[in-house]
């Protein structure tokens, strides 16, 4: 007795993947249900004080923002 036909295959879902990945996000999981292949992907940080990285520029700019020039 065969199978029948796949709703998905495995180059389906590794397709889903690198596109995921290449977009820059990061997978939580994959879903797939009744051939649809979901990507729930994490959600981005919000940037805040603790986790932004210092540029040695910023100083420099900051400073240039407030010094007038005639």
């Amino acid at each position: 007795m065969s199978r029948g036909p796949s709703k998905f295959r495995q180059t389906d879902v590794t397709r889903a993947l690198r596109a995921t990945v290449a977009a820059g996000r990061t997978v939580k999981r994959i879903e797939i249900e009744n051939g649809k292949i979901v990507v729930v992907i994490d959600e981005p940080n919000e940037p805040n004080a603790d986790n932004v990285e210092k540029n040695e520029w910023d100083e420099v700019l900051d400073g240039a923002t407030k010094t007038k020039i005639r």
